[in-house]
């Protein structure tokens, strides 16, 4: 009598259990290496994701320039110059709106939330506490000012030059999509050539898709909050749209601060009414995003659950901070773009109802 296989012991559902675990854990494995690779060289890694986003983003333009017969290295160069003066002219708008009403916003806030606290703050704790409190922290903590300050200004040229970089992998990215796509096939296995392509376009075309559409939808909800809080008269109308409009690309979080803001400064500034009537505003907008924009211009890209979207945006700020949470959402989508592909080219055949099944 032959042995019987160690394989044959174990009953099928449970060797095919058994594969997936082995499989999660090799994903694992390697998404913890990925990760720690990027942490460890995120001074070289966050220009790249950002000149890919922006890629993705510019892509439409610099196509449409190439199909009408415009030099590759031109149209990449006259795709930046077009993106330096959009984003410097938005960047323009944005700090001159802010800068004017800032400290009106900042003022408002603060009065909203020492209006809170008076109404719902603890026994034994008033404002002046509070003040009194702070001045003994500034006195205890002013001492590392002038590090404070020196760590900002490197902050400050390290962003300055990581946009330099990115914008010039931006146009070496543009340029060289081409041979970026040869050489991407010249890397992969001999018989996974085509696999590995289709893998990376389906993957860059779920982040091309969500950045187009997130910065469409970002421009609508800025415009429409910024309508409806001039409507309402309430001060700072400008620099909360574009506060808004900055949020946008962090889905379901950034709304939810920036519209807060804006209904703080309303209920500051304009009373409990008007706050009322911003709510609205704010939740109508929200309605608007969710039940018309987003189905309608991010249809053809991945759709995330919105659990999935807070699960990424918190697994990004833990890792990056604030930069991480703006990658988060278009990796989160490229991954499940390359899932989807993998899924569609290897997953078997289902057979019809009452089809018998087929033998070599």
């Amino acid at each position: 009598m032959s042995p019987t296989p160690a394989g044959q012991l174990l009953p099928e559902p449970v060797r095919r259990t058994a594969a997936w675990c082995v499989v999660a854990l090799l994903v694992a494995g390697v998404t913890a290496v990925g990760v720690w690779l990027c942490i460890t060289f995120k001074t070289a890694v966050t220009p790249v994701l950002l000149a890919i986003l922006g890629t993705a983003l510019l892509g439409p333009l610099y196509r449409r320039l190439v199909q009408v017969k415009v030099n590759k290295s031109l149209a990449a160069g006259l795709t930046c110059a077009a993106v330096l003066a959009v984003v410097g002219g938005a960047s323009w708008v944005v700090v001159n709106a802010l800068v004017d009403t800032g400290e009106q916003i900042v003022t408002s806030v603060q009065t909203a939330a020492s209006d809170l606290v008076e109404r719902f703050g603890g026994e034994g704790t008033t404002l002046n506490d509070l003040a009194d409190r702070s001045k003994d922290l500034l006195g205890k903590f002013g001492g590392t000012a002038a590090s404070g300050v020196l760590a900002g200004v490197g902050i400050v040229g390290q962003l300055v030059a990581t946009a330099v970089l990115a914008l010039l992998l931006i146009f070496f990215f543009l340029r060289d999509s081409d041979r970026a796509v040869a050489s991407l096939r010249g890397f992969a296995p001999r018989d996974a050539g085509d696999t590995v392509e289709a893998m990376a376009r389906r993957a860059f075309e779920a982040v091309e898709g969500f950045m187009r559409g997130t910065t469409f939808i970002a421009l609508i909800d800025a415009l429409c909050i910024t309508v409806g809080l001039l409507i309402l008269r309430v001060p700072g109308a400008v620099g909360l749209g574009a506060l808004v409009f900055v949020g946008a690309y962090i889905p379901y979080l950034g709304a939810f601060l920036s519209g807060a803001v804006a209904i703080l400064v309303a209920l500051a500034d304009r009373g409990v009414v008007i706050a009322l009537w911003a709510l609205g505003v704010v939740l109508a907008v929200q309605v608007l995003e969710g039940h018309i924009l987003q189905p309608m211009i991010q249809s053809r890209t991945v759709q995330m659950h919105p659990a999935v979207v807070m699960v990424a945006i918190t697994a990004g700020a833990s890792v990056a901070g604030i930069i991480g949470m703006l990658l988060a959402v278009p990796l989160t989508a490229a991954a499940f773009g390359i899932f989807s592909e993998v899924r569609q080219r290897y997953a078997a055949p289902r057979e019809e109802p009452g089809e018998l099944p087929r033998h070599g």
